[in-house]
């Protein structure tokens, strides 16, 4: 009798065909490419549009701004069908419907492949790799816009109109595309290889969760063409109600990242629940799927609450509801009440996955251990139970309730526990280390900084007197930017420094990447610290006019906020000329770490692994001279190690008939 694992193992990562396993070809009429994605949205847009026009006109009350919002809410909406039609969304599920057994195809072996729906997870991750860099990049050329207007207090190159439209577009699109800037690319590509699975749970989710997220950003774009949003990015009642054909374009395009975050979030937490290799003990999860772990549990659960808060928008612009109209019976606290319990939780969506990505590499670059590794995910654990109690804090200057204040107050302050605990392993790690300054560790401790300041001054704001003093000024501002911009993109670009290698194959400029570091850091402190100072002088936010006396303080900010834009032009310039001009093969393992994924060959098998991994320890025991081996990538006896491994679940064992 034999014992053959190769099939057992493949059901375990998902049931996938093993490498070899021919795909039979699409007809080509499915499309599945870009260019009929394109057509059939322009197409599904026209339809909506013309649908709207002729139910609009059938209403009693005749309200001609309501026949545009009818209209156009109807042309986005067929037009994001559209778009996942035409990209081939719903091939799967049409085919199965028609009673024909669905068609896989392999991706094409070159560049075209990210033009397509894919449903191999390392596409999937590349594909929103490049998404949110453009996103980044439209969102940094707004935010250039803007600071060149506040040049000058008197001086104006846009109208006040013009102005709160660049200002809102930013913003939503900056909120957009961190929500995503992690969980996107790194989650969908490394989580599967990280935790010794062959794919995500449900491709075809993961798939569709890109293709939403890329629908996103044609919609919100569109609102420039449609006359903006004057809510700012937080899309505030009443004033959603008085907004422009643009609105629209907020609510629908927010709408349908959102749709596609709580794909990736289910998906995610799928797979990391019930795809994990033998031996992969929650006790020895690498602290980034942690991250994702609790990321993906905030994502599901949380986004929700912003999907019906849109859908009532959608129904007050286009079927005269008035939930959130105070004259008429609604509550304009309904859509802050709804949109912030989705708003807060969503900061640790951006945060946690932040400092996942530092814990992974600082135990690399230091040669010690994670210090208190337990006590990371705890502390990634409690943060993200509770955000979901911390959402009234914004509300403290709306007028409701003062008696919500303390108990707001309290879950605030006690939220930083948690996030201290996890800022704290990082710093316990890097106690008497040795440190390698390479560039991902620079973006690591950059990260460390800038996230002291902007936790700190948010400790500030959590207090009510200090709210009221600061509320609605530039110090808000500059908060922010120091948790998010400061925090989550400095730990996003170390990670993307740290990973290239293994999603490339290929090595990054080092000196081009140290040049980055050190432009991006001193310019963005130059850029953002002053704002505290500028808040505290007084002036608010979301207006183009302010007292002269600011003047000098603003043109600083300005001036390094163009320094600050340009240095991302350092990284575009390394990544071109690092990947397709002058392309150098990186090392199978470069930095030295013990991480499962930099165990595999480069470029990675497209099935990940041959067989299905064993786990025996955390990938954290760096400078121990009798450290165990992590996992076993070929192991001999698939049952065998598995009961070895503390009783982890094997996958099945089928004997042969012989």
């Amino acid at each position: 009798m034999t014992v053959d694992v190769a099939e057992p193992e493949a059901a375990h990562a998902g049931a996938v065909p093993p490498p070899g396993r021919a795909a039979t070809g699409r007809p080509a009429w499915l499309g599945q490419h870009l260019g009929t994605a394109v057509l059939a949205g322009v197409g599904g847009y026209a339809f909506g549009h013309y649908l709207g026009n002729l139910i609009a006109s059938g209403y009693v009350r005749v309200v001609t701004a309501a026949w545009n919002d009818v209209a156009i809410v109807l042309g986005l909406l067929f037009g994001i069908l559209g778009w996942l039609a035409g990209i081939g969304a719903f091939n799967y599920a049409l085919a199965k419907l028609a009673g024909r057994e669905p068609v896989h195809a392999d991706d094409p072996p070159n560049w075209t492949k990210y033009f397509r729906y894919s449903v191999e997870h390392k596409t999937v991750g590349m594909q929103y790799l490049i998404m949110v860099l453009i996103f980044f990049f439209t969102a940094g050329l707004l935010a250039m816009g803007i600071r060149t207007e506040l040049l000058s207090p008197t001086t104006h190159i846009y109208g006040p109109g013009t102005y709160i439209e660049i200002v809102g577009e930013h913003g939503t699109m900056m909120m957009m595309m961190a929500s995503s800037l992690v969980v996107g690319p790194l989650g969908n590509w490394l989580v599967p290889i990280m935790i010794g699975s062959r794919r995500m749970a449900f491709p075809r989710v993961e798939a569709s969760s890109f293709w939403c997220f890329s629908a996103g950003y044609i919609v919100i774009l569109s609102a420039l063409a449609l006359g903006g949003f004057p809510t700012g990015w937080t899309g505030y009642a009443p004033l959603q109600n008085q907004g422009s054909a643009g609105m629209d374009s907020y609510l629908l395009g927010f709408g349908i990242v959102g749709a596609g975050m709580i794909l990736a979030g289910f998906n995610i937490f799928a797979t990391i629940v019930a795809y994990r290799a033998p031996g992969l003990t929650w006790g020895r999860l690498p602290v980034f799927v942690w991250g994702m772990v609790t990321t993906s549990f905030l994502l599901t659960l949380a986004t929700p609450t912003l999907v019906v808060a849109i859908y009532f928008g959608i129904l007050d612009r286009t079927a005269f509801t008035e939930l959130y109209v105070n004259a008429h019976g609604g509550s304009s606290y309904l859509w802050e009440n709804l949109f912030w319990f989705f708003g807060h939780p969503e900061v640790y969506i951006m945060a946690l996955p932040g400092f996942g990505i530092v814990a992974e590499i600082i135990p690399v670059f230091t040669g010690k251990p994670l210090f208190a590794y337990r006590i990371a995910a705890a502390g990634m654990v409690g943060v993200g139970l509770l955000s979901f109690f911390v959402w009234q804090h914004h509300l403290f200057m709306s007028g409701i309730n003062p008696d919500m204040r303390p108990l707001f107050m309290l879950t605030t302050e006690l939220i930083s526990i948690p996030t201290g605990f996890v800022y704290l392993v990082g710093l316990g790690t890097l106690y008497k280390a040795k440190i390698r300054f390479e560039p991902p560790m620079l973006f690591c401790l950059a990260m460390y900084f800038n996230f002291l300041i902007g936790g700190i001054t948010g400790v500030f704001q959590s207090d009510v007197p200090v709210d009221v003093t600061v509320h609605g000024s530039f110090f808000v501002l500059a908060h922010f930017h120091y948790t998010i911009l400061g925090g989550l993109v400095f730990a996003f670009f170390g990670g993307v420094y740290y990973w290239t290698p293994k999603l490339t194959g290929r090595t990054l400029n080092r000196k081009l990447s140290i040049w980055h570091f050190w432009t991006m850091f001193i310019f963005f402190n130059l850029t953002f610290f002053p704002m505290f100072l500028i808040g505290l002088f007084d002036q608010p936010r979301r207006v183009f006019e302010y007292a002269s006396d600011l003047t000098t303080l603003n043109d600083f900010a300005s001036v390094s906020a163009f320094c600050l834009g340009a240095s991302f032009i350092i990284f575009i310039v390394n990544f071109v000329w690092s990947i397709w001009i002058d392309p150098k093969r990186a090392p199978a393992n470069p930095w030295g770490s013990k991480g499962l994924e930099w165990q595999t060959p480069t470029p990675v098998p497209p099935y990940n692994f041959e067989r299905i991994p064993v786990v025996y320890a955390d990938p954290y025991h760096y400078g121990e001279a009798d450290a165990p081996p992590v996992a076993d990538l070929e192991p001999a006896n698939l049952a065998f190690a598995s009961a070895a491994s503390n009783g982890h679940r094997a996958a099945p064992v089928v004997a042969d008939a012989d």
